[in-house]
């Protein structure tokens, strides 16, 4: 099977961060930017691929779908925002994720592998502030529209900050007691965020990413869809009703350049992030809701 390739991954996360202006709600051409790049890059592939656009604040923003074996009835959803906060280059927030998404695409048309769903690679705008908890997310959107359709959906995977790790010890901090008596001190692992609603999907997805993984998984399962759990896309999956859950390194909670403009590219580190992107895509290929 072919893997992911570090290489790749970099140039991709190095394209993002080089944009300027910075890819946020204000500068459309640069959002532009990142969709003809991701065209561009998957364009050899020929993947079938579809522009969602709505208003937001009087302006134009988009989602870009690429669909492998659209013609499945059933459908995975993986998810990542390409949109950053503020005037600052998101290596990690979000264009870590981007490119793993960007790489987990090549891998299905690379592999070709034979499932009895279909898989939608989906590309946000919107998931920052002033838009985020709001409809007008790319993701409320997006998962809106599957409900109206009423579109077979497994479920869905988001992926948000996947590329920031340390073995300092400890490198890992927690906002309260509880999660620190239960997860590492170390900054090593990558974590599969759900809610206990959805706790089946959650651990069949676990289950087959942390086999065989080359970087430590750990499974969060939070109570209640507000606070830490819904930091991102996979939060309006919920709103109607399908199994989400994110692959994240723990955001702000661990990476100090969160929303910074020191969320650099020499910060991230491409070994682990990598092995994130292969341990998903194997997870990936079993989601056939034996779960």
């Amino acid at each position: 099977m072919i893997k992911a390739q570090s290489k790749r991954l970099y140039s991709d996360v190095d394209f993002l961060c080089k944009i300027r202006p910075f890819r946020n709600y204000r500068n459309i051409e640069s959002l532009e930017r990142v969709c003809n790049y991701l065209k561009d890059q998957l364009r050899p592939f020929a993947y079938p691929v579809e522009e969602q656009s709505w208003l937001a604040s009087g302006q134009e923003y988009k989602n870009l779908i690429f669909s492998y074996a659209k013609d499945k009835k059933k459908r995975l959803i993986i998810g990542a925002h390409y949109d950053v906060c503020g005037d600052q280059p998101g290596a990690d927030d979000n264009a870590s994720a981007v490119a793993g998404l960007l790489e987990t695409a090549r891998l299905l048309m690379e592999n070709q592998p034979d499932l009895d769903y279909g898989i939608d690679l989906v590309a946000y705008c919107l998931e920052e502030p002033p838009f985020f908890d709001s409809e007008y997310m790319g993701s409320f959107i997006h998962a809106r529209s599957l409900r109206e359709k009423n579109v077979d959906v497994i479920g869905m995977i988001c992926y948000e900050m996947i590329g920031y790790f340390s073995d300092e010890p400890g490198s890992q901090t927690y906002p309260d007691s509880d999660l620190a008596k239960q997860y590492p001190s170390v900054a090593d692992f990558i974590a599969v965020v759900g809610i206990s609603e959805f706790s089946s999907f959650n651990a069949h997805f676990y289950k087959h990413m942390q086999a065989d993984s080359k970087v430590k998984v750990e499974l969060v399962n939070f109570p209640f869809r507000q606070g830490l759990a819904g930091l991102s896309d996979q939060r309006n999956y919920w709103h109607f009703d399908y199994p989400a859950l994110m692959i994240n390194d723990t955001s702000f909670i661990r990476n100090p350049n969160y929303h910074e403009v020191s969320d650099t590219i020499d910060t991230l580190d491409f070994d682990k992030m990598t092995e994130v992107v292969n341990s998903c895509y194997r997870a990936i290929l079993q989601m056939d809701r034996s779960f």
